[in-house]
């Protein structure tokens, strides 16, 4: 199976050239970032001619975000005549500041180019495109990417789910840009407003910025009757583009000619070999606003193959975000993920996709479905059974009417801690 690239010289470049373009680009990274005080301290007296190879890369220190945040707002920039500002949230803290050169804008549209084209879509598609617009990266990357590309733009933005359905109706749109759990919000809306999902003309979807389970992928294709692919990027990295999945499913290729990926122990930070799963790291090789050295961005992950794809590509593939090491649960000594509980719950008809944890106090823990109008009431006890075989944890299962669980204006809020003693 052949697939039409966006770079094929470079998609499809050589293995062994493509390290060496990846050794090339990493010594010109580091010769970046020593121009800068703050980096040229933190690396400790690297030099480019110290990275003779990718084994001495994975020497250098990691950077951390508490490292980026601290670093607030241009303590760890490395470019010259910004043209763009972006940020995360900053909730728990400073944001996380990136700056964009115009080199960094245009490599932002290239590698989302290349998203767009593993997708399939082409310039004939239309783009509806459901991410904000703003401070924060989604919206624009989907934005530029296919301007590249040549196709038409809907740059509807978040929020307005009723007017969303009815451009994507009238405007014709093909192709859906969101984040992973904002298809759900779509269906909903459609059930509430009896509109008539046959038609649109949507036939990909492409969704990120949130772990989804292969379970709810498999109900949002479905239920609109698309085929949709998995994309990674984050704030850090410059934003959505690091990688997608193409139609062969066989994994997220990452642009490796801009990224150096590592898998590594979550605690230890020993690298993990390929096909066991660990944490993401992350090093930009193009970027020059915000240059990123072995960034652990705390995804959970593993390398699935470095062989070359069935559609031609020779990047390594990852497996899809398993959830991040922040987003671990501790209960009675027994670690999981909210992910674990999704893909559980979802091979269950009857229940609807939203849920939501609520961690309270003595160890308890009570997950909170909503259930469809037919469901079976006895369904709960044979989650709760599925729960505690996969867990071997005794959750609290409830049943709730649609509706009932609180739709977060973002991504959505899988887990809720009520512990007052911790």
């Amino acid at each position: 199976m052949s697939a039409a690239m966006w770079a094929p010289e470079l998609e499809a470049l050589e293995r062994e050239r493509l390290l060496g373009l990846q050794l090339e680009r990493a010594r010109a990274s580091i010769e970046r970032v020593l121009r800068r005080p703050a980096w040229a301290k933190r690396l400790g007296g690297v030099r480019p001619g110290d990275v003779r190879s990718l084994d001495d890369w994975a020497r250098l220190p990691f950077l951390t975000k508490a490292e980026l945040r601290d670093a607030y707002p241009f303590g760890l920039a490395a470019g010259d005549d910004y043209r763009r500002i972006h940020m995360s949230s900053g909730t728990t803290g400073n944001p996380i500041v990136n700056p964009y050169t115009a080199a960094d804008v245009a490599q932002w549209g290239e590698v989302m180019a290349r998203c767009y084209v593993a997708a399939g879509v082409t310039a004939s598609d239309v783009i509806h495109i459901t991410p904000s617009f703003g401070l924060f990266t989604g919206g624009f990357g989907f934005h530029y990417g296919a301007e590249r590309l040549g196709a038409m733009v809907v740059p509807v933005g978040a929020g307005r789910t009723a007017l969303q359905l009815k451009l994507m109706r009238d405007l014709r749109a093909t192709v859906l840009t969101a984040i992973a759990t904002y298809p759900l919000r779509l269906l909903e809306v459609a059930r509430e407003e009896r509109f008539d999902l046959s038609t649109l003309a949507l036939r990909v979807g492409i969704f990120g910025s949130e772990t989804w389970s292969d379970e709810l992928r498999a109900r949002i294709e479905r239920d609109l009757a698309i085929r949709t692919h998995d994309i990674i990027g984050m704030t850090e990295t410059g934003g959505p583009g690091l990688g997608i999945d193409c139609a062969a499913r066989a994994g997220i290729h990452v642009w490796e000619d801009h990224y150096l990926v590592e898998i590594v122990d979550p605690v230890s930070g020993a690298p993990r070999a390929d096909g066991v799963e660990g944490e993401l790291v992350v090093s930009t090789l193009t970027r020059e606003g915000l240059p990123l050295v072995r960034y652990r961005t705390r995804d959970l992950t593993r390398v699935l193959s470095r062989a070359p794809c069935v559609c031609g590509r020779t990047s390594l593939r990852l497996d899809r975000l398993r959830g991040r090491t922040d987003d671990m649960v501790i209960v009675k000594g027994v670690n999981f993920y909210p992910q674990q509980v999704e893909r559980l719950v979802l091979r269950h008809a009857g229940v609807g996709p939203e849920y939501q944890m609520a961690l309270e106090d003595g160890d308890r823990v009570v997950v909170l479905l909503e259930a469809q109008p037919d469901c079976d009431p006895a369904i709960a006890a044979r989650i709760r059974r599925d729960l505690h075989d996969a867990l071997a944890l005794s959750l609290d299962v409830r049943l709730c009417a649609p509706g009932t669980i609180e739709r977060a204006p973002g991504k959505a809020v899988r887990v809720i801690d009520r512990r007052t003693i911790r």
